[in-house]
């Protein structure tokens, strides 16, 4: 992202999009029974209830209501697909790309095979997006929490910890590549899901080399192990690195996500709350539901002065239904340089922008002629 003199002003920033996570695939419902949805009228009312709280976004996972935990049936997601549709209408779904990747017996967390992630882009109904990683990755999720993060969960098992600290987001060229295309030919949105900003470089080479043409939307997974910890200078470089047309979240774990997520609102991003990365609110102890993140976020935005997203804006920003159809048009939209033509040199920028005052689009202060430097003073 480009910053100007007057970027960090509420006026000149996005409204803020919240995502819920509220489902918490990590969890079995003995964790917190208190906010875990179990059965399918719980499933759907968490959502309306994000959605009443100031949440536009949900990330979905489907828990088998009898098993209690993530179902990996099709059917189940195609059915809770078409409730959320009638209970929240106005609400970006999101299904999340892993399915899950809780661990079965005494296997380690892993993620389900390519071809089983593929047929999330074959649901009907169609979600608005799916989740997508980009690049393998260590995915120790364990490796930035205490005890106390996990204390009276299953996750306080030494081994059931052991399993999860060996976790590899599994996701190669042969799968993102394939897993797109599929996307953008079923209508659904890709949301990339990015370890580092090394994952934003394989989107960018994706886009220049053809391979995806559409808007950038996506999320980053700041939980260490990995994958971006908790540093505020690494921070940074993501949102600085960010294409000025693209839109991100950024996720982190435990109570780490107020500090993280206060930065963002104020930096003009998104953010993310819910069970599925944290249990508690920002005091040492002190449990929270998804609703009650969600509605601290709310809050340090209003402290702020920015706005909570309408529907409306949210489906905007996310540019949902648009699709690019070359490379250089999707690089034009996200204001990132032109390719490269054979024997150009130097750094490269858009030729024939001095047709924007044929079209009536000159800026107010250019129209007035040239500038006095006295002016500024």
């Amino acid at each position: 992202m480009y910053f100007t003199d007057r970027s960090l002003l509420p006026e000149n920033q996005a409204p803020l999009i919240i995502t819920a996570a509220p489902y918490g695939p990590v969890w079995v419902p003995s964790d917190y029974p208190e906010d875990i949805p179990v059965t399918w009228d719980e499933q759907v009312q968490k959502a309306v209830d994000c959605f009443e709280a100031g949440a536009r976004l949900l990330h979905i996972h489907v828990r088998d209501p009898k098993t209690g935990r993530i179902s990996k049936n099709f059917d189940d997601y195609s059915a809770q697909i078409g409730r959320l549709r009638e209970a929240v209408p106005d609400m970006v779904l999101q299904v999340g790309g892993s399915i899950s990747f809780a661990p079965e017996g005494d296997a380690v967390a892993k993620w389900q095979s390519y071809d089983t992630r593929h047929m999330l882009t074959e649901l009907d109904p169609k979600p608005d997006q799916v989740t997508v990683t980009v690049g393998s990755t260590q995915y120790d999720i364990t490796s930035m929490l205490t005890i106390d993060d996990v204390e009276g969960t299953h996750l306080a098992d030494p081994h059931v910890m052991w399993q999860y600290s060996q976790m590899v987001a599994d996701a190669t060229p042969e799968f993102y590549i394939e897993n797109l295309r599929r996307l953008r030919e079923n209508g659904i949105q890709p949301y990339f899901a990015l370890a580092h900003v090394h994952g934003l470089e394989i989107v960018e080479r994706l886009i220049r080399q053809g391979l995806y043409t559409g808007p950038v939307n996506g999320f980053y997974s700041m939980v260490g192990g990995g994958s971006t910890g908790s540093n505020p200078f690494d921070l940074m470089e993501l949102i600085r690195r960010a294409p000025q047309g693209s839109c991100f979240t950024y996720q982190s774990m435990f109570r780490l996500v107020y500090p993280i997520s206060a930065v963002c609102i104020a930096l003009g991003q998104h953010v993310r709350a819910g069970i599925e990365e944290n249990l508690w609110g920002p005091v040492k102890g002190q449990r929270f539901t998804t609703v009650e993140m969600i509605r601290k976020m709310v809050r340090i935005a209003q402290e702020l002065g920015r706005p909570i997203a309408t529907p409306e804006q949210t489906r905007q920003i996310l540019k949902l239904g648009t699709w690019y159809n070359t490379a250089e048009e999707t690089l034009f939209n996200l204001g990132l340089p032109p390719n490269r033509d054979e024997g150009e040199r130097g750094f490269l920028t858009y030729e024939g922008f001095h047709t924007f005052e044929e079209e009536g689009r000159v800026h107010a202060a250019a129209a007035a002629g040239p500038a006095d430097p006295r002016d500024i003073l």
